[in-house]
């Protein structure tokens, strides 16, 4: 009876809080956009002021219990992060994204240790250790920040790429230094053997089981459409136990598995997405609730000083320079690089990271786990409030979603026809021409297109104007979209001339 009595009380607790920072969000919503102010410091908001050194309603003092609970969410918004990557963005951004996620950690944690080591007075294991802590971009915050902030597609394609893959190397440098801080060194070669068992086993197992969800969920008919994001849950956790049984990066395997199921699943894709959409909500929300009722608000003008000059070696100096060295030869302009820079925001990762020399006995780990709380404070509030605006003062806002392709699939289920979404810009061929004077494609319709916010009905006379979005229905082929595409650039043997206008292989 008591455990029962137990085991409601904590279900209340948490629906109450849930209820209760959802509401405050959402009452919050107009000033919070009109300040640009980030939901992840509401919800830490809310977790403080309930907390111990709050009013007292809710107690956490289990770090251990908040680390476990932390993994378990991150892997959620992780798991969502790769089913919203797009393969293009991997063609953009793979070699930016990938050393900002690998030689970017380490150089950014050796950067901000070594200023911390210099500007306060700190044994040199644990500046590295606020270093290698504060190193990574937060996935969850990164990721919610990209859905209000409209940002240029390669950019936004680097910072997925980065905040998706960066935490192994963080987490590599953590333990590592938690072995130091016991006396424990491990050799440059230990260190190099962790790094590549964490990113290439994450990297190998994720593909493995991201390519057997693929099969089962094109091919297995469950007759219920709500089990599908189930399912894929369920493959997103395989993914994550796998590699953790060999050794690797369960957080690397579950985004590439998430990655391969929103590459390739696109008849399921409406109904995965936006479950695990909904789920990556719920796990940012309870995430930084939880968080906000671990820290204890009292002790933070303490550490106010030392938490404000790493905050300025990390966001001034050790992000900026990382990001230049590490875009080196890509191509993006310094306006690309300071919003890339300036977007790195840090949020949960480096907080449950925090945990670690917390529960770990440390010496000055509490002192860690605060000021890395500020950290996370200062970037939230500074960079997650001004990033629109830097972002409109460079003339970098996007006037579309940031990781639409030229032309995607938005299949509608239950009937066998897809409905092909395709955003004309001013590379393609069809841009500037009447849709009569345009190739058509066979068993494919021009059925709507939206400019300025306006849906229109085409006709032949129609003229497509550069930032246009065209819908076209088409039967369900695995090859439409790049048909679709081929079509939109003009590729020879793509279109068929001389059907009807504006209706491209209608049936007569």
């Amino acid at each position: 009876m008591q455990l029962e009595l137990a085991v409601d009380g904590l279900v209340l607790v948490v629906a109450v809080l849930l209820l209760g920072a959802v509401l405050t969000a959402a009452l919050a919503a107009r000033p919070a956009s009109r300040f640009r102010i980030p939901g992840a410091l509401l919800f830490l908001g809310i977790g403080m002021l309930v907390g111990d050194d709050g009013l007292g309603w809710v107690s956490v003092d289990d770090a251990d219990l908040v680390r476990e609970i932390g993994v378990v969410a991150l892997l959620v918004i992780l798991f969502e992060g790769g089913l919203t990557t797009k393969p293009t963005d991997l063609r953009l951004a793979a070699i930016p994204g990938l050393l900002l996620s690998t030689l970017g950690v380490v150089l950014t944690a050796a950067i901000t240790g070594a200023g911390v080591w210099l500007l306060l007075d700190v044994e040199p294991v644990t500046a590295g250790l606020i270093g290698a802590v504060v190193a990574s971009t937060d996935a969850a915050a990164v990721f919610s920040m990209m859905r209000t902030t409209p940002l240029p597609r390669r950019v936004a394609a680097v910072l997925r790429i980065e905040s998706g893959a960066n935490d192994p190397i963080a987490v590599m440098l953590t333990v590592g230094l938690l072995a130091v801080a016991d006396g424990a060194a491990p050799g440059p070669a230990a260190w190099a053997w962790f790094a590549a068992v964490q990113l290439l086993g994450g990297l190998l197992v994720g593909a493995a089981v991201g390519a057997a969800g693929v099969w089962v969920l094109r091919r297995v008919e469950l007759g219920v459409e709500g089990l599908y994001p189930v399912l894929a849950t369920a493959i997103g956790g395989v993914a994550y136990g796998s590699a953790a049984v060999v050794g690797a990066s369960g957080f690397v395997a579950v985004y590439i598995a998430g990655l391969a199921i929103g590459s390739f699943v696109p008849r399921r894709r409406r109904s995965v997405l936006g479950f695990h959409e909904a789920m990556a909500n719920a796990a940012e929300v309870g995430l930084f609730l939880l968080l906000g009722l671990l820290v204890f608000p009292s002790r933070l003008p303490e550490i106010a000083l030392a938490g404000l000059a790493v905050s300025a070696v990390l966001i001034l100096v050790a992000r900026p320079v990382t990001v230049a060295l590490c875009t080196l030869g890509s191509h993006l302009g310094w306006r690309e690089q300071t919003v890339i820079g300036w977007a790195g925001l840090r949020g949960a990762v480096p907080i449950v990271l925090a945990t670690f020399p917390y529960t770990a006995g440390v010496p000055g780990g509490e002192a860690i786990f605060d000021v890395v709380f500020f950290v996370v404070l200062v970037s939230v509030l500074v960079q997650g409030t001004t990033l629109l605006p830097i972002v409109r003062a460079l003339g970098l806002e996007s006037p579309r979603a940031s990781w639409a392709p030229v032309a995607e699939a938005l299949p509608l289920d239950g009937v066998d026809v897809d409905l092909i979404e395709l955003h004309v810009s001013d590379d393609l061929a069809l841009a500037g021409r009447r849709l009569r004077d345009i190739g058509n494609l066979d068993r494919t319709l021009v059925a709507v297109l939206i400019r300025d916010e306006q849906v229109l009905i085409p006709t032949g006379e129609t003229k497509v104007e550069v930032g246009d979005i065209l819908l076209l229905t088409t039967e369900s082929d695995e090859h439409a979209v790049a048909r679709v595409t081929a079509w939109a650039r003009g590729e020879h043997g793509a279109g068929t001339p001389g059907q009807a206008p504006g209706h491209p292989g209608r049936k007569r």
